[in-house]
Formats: structure tokens, sequence, C-alpha cells
């Protein structure tokens, strides 16, 4: 379930405008969901696998070229598809965890 949310968090930070693996790693720390280098990287490759994403090497001012990744069309209408799913998703367990506190 957490891959799943990761990779739905992924793509909405990628959403407007095409970031690399730091500028990510960094929304996702400031949002508290801590996640390691080491995480994110295979699932970039997965996700630009899947035809998700696409990247492009940009020279840097500060080191090394860096690889900006970037949501394709096929990105854009599957986070459509997950911002629904996510959307049912809350709904359901809002339901179910207002009816148990109602309860008590």
């Amino acid at each position: 379930m957490r891959k799943g949310v990761l990779e739905y968090c992924i793509l909405s930070i990628l959403k407007d405008e095409d970031k690399y693996a730091s500028e990510i790693l960094e929304a996702l720390k400031d949002a508290k969901m801590l996640v390691v280098e080491g995480t994110i990287y295979p699932l970039l490759t997965r996700l630009k696998n899947a035809g998700l994403l696409n990247y492009r090497w940009e020279e840097s001012t500060s080191g090394p070229p860096r690889k900006y990744y970037g949501l394709t069309e096929t990105g854009h209408l599957f986070l459509k598809e997950l911002n629904g799913t996510w959307d049912e998703l809350r709904s359901a367990v809002n339901l179910v965890t207002n009816k148990n506190n109602i309860k008590k």
C-alpha cells in the first residue's frame, strides 16, 4: 500500500514541473514522508519504464548534470485516474472511521 501511495505522491509532485531526484526527496521530506535515495531511484526507473515519466539531462552550475523527471501524457492521464481513486478511498476510510467513532 505504501508503495502505491509513494508512486501517487511522486506523480503529484511532478504534475506541474520537472524536478530532479533531490527535489522530489525534499518535497516528500517536507510532507513528513521519509524516503531514502535507495528507494526513490528504483521507483523513478519503474515509473519511467511504465511510460509514466520521462527525463532529460540539464547542466548544473554547481556540479555534474542533473536528470530532471517529468510526467508523460500517459503519466498525466494515470495521475488523473489516481486522483479519483484516492478520493474514493479517502471517502470510504472516512466513512468507516467516522462510523466507528460514533459508536463509542
